[in-house]
């Protein structure tokens, strides 16, 4: 699996506007006026974004090989062969339900966005193993989310083979992040995370578990 950095302003508008109309305050602007202003934005931004497209591209370029590996052992065979990863000007991290194309802000340092990037593209692939192999198992769409955030965050923040690839994020498995509603239970999958046999096993005891928590 590679990840392929790229520009897509009409992608990220969209996905913006979506990401305003699920959690933005009201009133919520015309899809128009949305559009133009971010349009204006990128004009005056596109150069820079460009820069950190490539700096975003040469660091995982130096260790997507292994990364890919590693995960692959982990949890189970990539569904991909490409992410597309949009280097964005108004969404800050977007992975995505059922495909390979998630979403990372362009304002960031070309090293330490690599755990959040990963983060993203874990959750595509949670989702893509969930509806492979876990068809049959009655969550609803918020219960699966769930479960992929609290994986993403096991394997960036638990995993040992894993960390050498940000080493200066000391946060590991942290729980001060925006969805409050998971700590619960992100807390009761810690160790179910580090004593698992396989990833399956592991998501099987995520699905028992999050039964329990209906209204995420």
């Amino acid at each position: 699996m590679r990840i392929k950095f790229i520009i897509d302003p009409e992608y990220d508008i969209k996905i913006g506007y979506q990401m305003i109309q699920l959690f933005g305050k009201k009133p919520i602007p015309s899809q128009k006026k949305h559009s133009e202003q971010a349009k204006k934005a990128y004009a005056v931004l596109l150069p820079f974004i460009e820069k950190s497209r490539q700096l975003y591209q040469q660091s995982w370029d130096e260790i997507i090989e292994e990364f890919s590996d590693r995960i692959a052992t982990l949890t189970h065979p990539w569904f991909y062969s490409e992410y597309q990863c949009v280097v964005g000007l108004l969404n800050r991290g977007i992975s995505n339900w059922n495909g390979n194309k998630i979403i990372r802000w362009w304002q960031e340092n070309p090293d330490a966005q690599r755990r959040i990037t990963a983060h993203e593209v874990l959750l595509a692939h949670y989702f893509s193993i969930h509806r492979h192999n876990f068809p049959d198992s009655n969550l609803a769409d918020k219960q699966i989310w769930a479960l992929a955030e609290i994986a993403a965050f096991a394997l960036t923040g638990l995993e040992p083979r894993l960390a050498k690839f940000w080493l200066w994020d000391s946060s590991g498995y942290y729980t001060d992040h925006n969805y409050p509603q998971l700590i619960q239970l992100q807390n009761q999958l810690k160790e179910p995370f580090l004593k698992r046999k396989s990833f399956s096993q592991y998501i099987e005891v995520g699905i028992d578990l999050v039964k329990k928590y209906p209204n995420l």
